[in-house]
């Protein structure tokens, strides 16, 4: 495994900013700590701001981490996404002339979902709705083609690295266009038996094939209650506490009653990483370091980070004990990858 990575988000938006505060120097320290003591080698980082992406991108690239430069406009148009796309790879083309060789560049993430217009369905959720009819119909494929054709085509004009899409596994994309076969590849029980048989599938276009997201939640049962893709927060809690003055009073809870699981989370990712690597993959990118929104509380009710992808745990106030200058824990899952980075690093 040549890659050893983990999502860094700097401020996905959607529902609101998944980071509503980014310090250049807290993230440096963050980007150091994955180096050193989570041991990867890799670090994709993702966002819509794209000062934010390239600070992040400067720093980690100073670390000597090769950075997958990850713009993400969510839920807007195809015009909209590859205006803002193109912005974005002008700037890591920049960063990539410094850095040679160390800098791979994503046109999209998931585009079905993420761009408006490829699937029916003006917002988010309306998509979600429409999502199994819409794929099975094969309406996705021919609008999927041609906003990536256009963002190849468009992005190689201004970024002379190499360029990858993070795909949906049934996403028929035309790998050809790319140097790097990327997939977002999340294993739960109803694709256990075959979870490495995309992976296998994708190895014969002959390019390194990087699985940009894996991971798996905090609470007793997430690999099996079919809630791994979009988490257990209550999502009325979690938008009226976004709102100004009033949003104060509400606290975000979890939906249902549920049972905090690090050993959980930790046991499946090292699974994980064993399948992927022994199927063949180039590297892996573990979802996510952070959740910043997602903030723990020893009260169930209102553990956040029971629902999350994280390797850290945030707290809402005061700060954690291995690292005293960050507001957040390693979990169980934190130590555990390490542990895998470092014997594939080590080759023992």
């Amino acid at each position: 495994m040549k890659r050893r990575g983990v999502l860094y988000d700097v401020g996905r938006v959607l529902w609101g900013n998944w980071r509503p505060v980014f310090d250049p120097a807290v993230v440096r320290r963050e980007l150091q700590i994955i180096r050193d003591d989570l041991r990867c080698n890799a670090v994709k980082i993702c966002g819509r701001d794209i000062d934010r992406l390239t600070v992040a991108a400067e720093a980690a690239l100073e670390l000597d981490l090769e950075v997958w430069f990850s713009p993400e406009l969510w839920c807007k148009g195809p015009d909209d996404t590859l205006a803002h796309v193109v912005t974005a790879a002008q700037a890591a083309e920049q960063l990539r002339r410094r850095h040679p060789e160390r800098l791979v560049f994503s046109v999209a993430t998931e585009a079905t979902l993420f761009v408006r217009g490829i699937i029916a369905g003006r917002t988010f959720q309306r998509r979600l709705t429409n999502f199994l009819p819409e794929v099975r119909a094969g309406h996705h494929i021919a609008p999927l083609r041609q906003f990536l054709a256009r963002a190849t085509r468009d992005v190689r004009q201004v970024f002379a690295g190499p360029i990858t899409y993070a795909a949906l596994p049934f996403e028929p994309v035309d790998w050809d266009l790319f140097d790097i076969v990327s997939i977002d590849h999340y294993r739960e029980a109803r694709n256990e038996s075959r979870y490495a048989d995309p992976v296998r599938r994708l190895l014969g276009h002959g390019k390194p094939v990087v699985v940009t997201e894996h991971g798996m939640r905090t609470y007793q049962g997430a690999d099996r209650d079919g809630n791994l893709g979009t988490g257990i927060t209550d999502s009325t809690t979690a938008a009226l506490h976004l709102l100004p003055l009033f949003g104060r009073l509400i606290r975000p809870r979890i939906r249902g009653h549920h049972v905090r699981d690090e050993a959980l989370q930790a046991r499946r990712l090292v699974e994980d990483l064993a399948i992927l690597d022994a199927a063949g993959v180039d590297g892996t990118f573990v979802c996510t370091f952070l959740e910043p929104r997602s903030t723990h509380d020893p009260d169930p009710r209102f553990d956040l980070d029971m629902g999350a992808l994280s390797l850290v745990k945030t707290y809402a106030r005061g700060r954690g004990t291995t690292y005293p200058d960050m507001t957040w824990e390693p979990k169980e899952a934190f130590h555990a990858v390490a542990e895998v980075y470092r014997e594939r690093a080590t080759g023992l």
